[in-house]
């Protein structure tokens, strides 16, 4: 179980992933040494991971939401092929057991990259149906934590954390400010990198991208103040009342879309909520205590949103692949 200690250090890295443990202690008004302590803790016990990631828009990507169906005896198969591709994030095994939902990134302006990535799968998977759907804006997740995962601290203490990098988890840039950022092959080393481990040392990130150290945190900070990389914490949500795990697949009049996205957002049941193309033009993550929680929040949380026309749920059976791991796949060491 988690306590109030480990509730506001989840909340200090939702701010700044990448706070120097002395900082955050100052602001916990804990030591340095119980900060490492808990942190340790805490990815050893509830899969905490800081992973610094890439804003698509500002590094030349666009992100798909793909819905693959298979026969009951190869699903399983179909959901690991899409584990181990580098291009895939957020694979869930949901449904029955025979749907996989999973996160595709491909290169801005690449023709049906999702239609490319079906011809590569293996031929035994046998897919059975496909739906591919654009992400158009994401109203919470990435940039927007959950709510139920960012709670804990006073706003005194969110600006003593905040005030160097405000931009990690405010609005994302505005359409004007949009523009491509050119990334070089270190970029590239460096952004790999931290995908895996946000808190990864200078002097590791000096070896990996071959700079010295002092290039590696100007470059790291220019990424960061123009929002081409930010930070996110991911942990196990049943630690923090997330044991019923629901996709939502909404469809909504296009004249109230916004209004009604604004309006989940500010649900605390909902970790994920995102425009997308398709027929149910808009998606989200629903993490609950339990089934009953679950209930009351399908019946009055969003039974309360009249403008919602139809509502499909799928239950999440298993998260087999966050960001750009596998969701098994063992945390290594911190760099602090």
């Amino acid at each position: 179980m988690l306590d109030d200690l480990d509730r506001a250090l989840i909340h200090a890295l939702h701010i700044d992933g990448r706070a120097p443990f002395t900082q955050i202690a100052t602001v916990l008004a804990v030591s340095p040494q119980t900060v490492s302590r808990r942190y340790d803790r805490l990815r050893e016990h509830a899969a905490l991971r800081v992973v610094g990631l890439p804003d698509p828009h500002l590094t030349g990507h666009e992100q798909w939401l793909l819905r693959l169906t298979a026969a009951p005896e190869t699903a399983l198969d179909l959901a690991h092929a899409l584990v181990r591709r580098q291009d895939t994030s957020w694979v869930y095994l949901t449904g029955g057991g025979t749907e996989i939902v999973a996160v595709l990134e491909t290169p801005l302006g690449t023709a049906h990259g999702h239609s490319l990535l079906l011809h590569e799968l293996p031929p035994s998977i046998g897919l059975t149906a496909v739906s591919a759907h654009h992400l158009l804006h994401t109203y919470v997740g990435w940039r927007t934590p959950w709510r139920m995962s960012a709670n804990a601290l006073k706003p005194r203490q969110q600006r003593l954390l905040g005030s160097a990098k405000l931009t990690d988890h405010h609005e994302p840039p505005s359409p004007e400010r949009y523009r491509q950022v050119r990334l070089s092959p270190a970029d590239h080393a460096l952004m790999e990198t931290l995908r895996r481990d946000g808190r990864t040392g200078v002097g590791d990130l000096a070896a990996t991208t071959g700079w010295s150290p002092a290039t590696v945190s100007r470059r790291l900070d220019s990424l960061r103040d123009c929002g081409a990389i930010f930070f996110d914490v991911e942990i196990d949500p049943a630690l923090l009342g997330g044991s019923a795990k629901v996709l939502l697949w909404m469809a909504v009049a296009p004249a109230h879309l916004d209004e009604v996205a604004t309006t989940l957002a500010r649900h605390e049941e909902l970790a994920f909520v995102a425009h997308t193309t398709g027929p149910t033009n808009l998606v989200a993550h629903a993490l609950c205590k339990d089934t009953a929680a679950l209930y009351h929040y399908l019946t009055h949380g969003l039974g309360a949103v009249k403008a919602i026309r139809t509502l499909e749920t799928a239950p999440v059976l298993r998260t087999l692949k966050a960001v750009g791991t596998s969701a098994s796949t063992p945390a290594s060491s911190h760099h602090a």
